[in-house]
């Protein structure tokens, strides 16, 4: 078996491995803009309702989480599949980590904008849409491209729930074979070419939103 074999059957797994990480990043997204908004109400116990959860869900390794969801939930009565319920953990672990990232960039917008949309009679949705998320989008690329990357260095706890994605078919081709040193440096390269696609397109995506005027542009 040629390292290109190997390369080809991993890629088998690797179609997984994108598929979990694209809907755990929509669910992470989901979670954080939902906390980021809900951090804009003054209410007392909304703000600290969302302080514990951003507390334990940033304490909590994904893996232990995982098991819990997985593993533990059966034993009440609830059995989430294997698919679900990783994207469910990295959903509310990085939905954690992006509601601060989100939090920050809203706190960077101009307040100045913000009272200028309000003397101009636009109403508080309006003002989200139109003035503080573009702005809040822009400066949060950064961060949410890091998140995004923990996101997809997270995914290979999933074979540990019987997801076929690229780590499983490695271990099971690894045992097979006994050709661990080439067929791990092949995840390795495999998982570097998703990183990069993944950063070239969301490099794209911030491009296509990017503020006229700002940044030298």
């Amino acid at each position: 078996m040629t390292f290109w074999n190997i390369l080809l059957i991993l890629v088998k797994g690797a179609g997984y491995t994108v598929l979990v990480t694209l809907a755990s990043i929509g669910a992470g997204l989901a979670v954080g803009l939902l906390l980021a908004v809900l951090s804009l109400v003054r209410w007392k116990t909304v703000r600290l309702l969302l302080a514990a959860y951003t507390y334990v869900f940033r304490s909590i390794p994904v893996l232990v989480l995982l098991f819990i969801v997985f593993f533990g939930l059966p034993g009440m009565g609830i059995r989430i599949p294997p698919f679900f319920s990783m994207v469910l953990c990295l959903g509310l672990v990085s939905g954690a980590y992006l509601a601060e990232i989100f939090r920050g960039a809203m706190a960077a917008v101009s307040r100045d904008e913000i009272t200028a949309a309000e003397a101009m009679g636009m109403k508080r949705v309006q003002i989200f849409l139109y003035v503080i998320w573009p702005q809040m989008f822009r400066m949060a690329v950064p961060g949410m491209t890091n998140e995004f990357t923990s996101i997809l260095k997270y995914t290979p706890f999933a074979y540990t729930v019987g997801i076929p994605e690229i780590m499983k078919e490695a271990m099971s081709l690894a045992a097979l074979t006994l050709r661990g040193l080439e067929i791990y440096l092949a995840v390795g390269i495999l998982y570097y070419l998703i990183y990069k696609v993944f950063v070239v397109s969301f490099e794209t995506l911030e491009k296509r939103f990017r503020i006229p005027g700002l940044a030298g542009e």
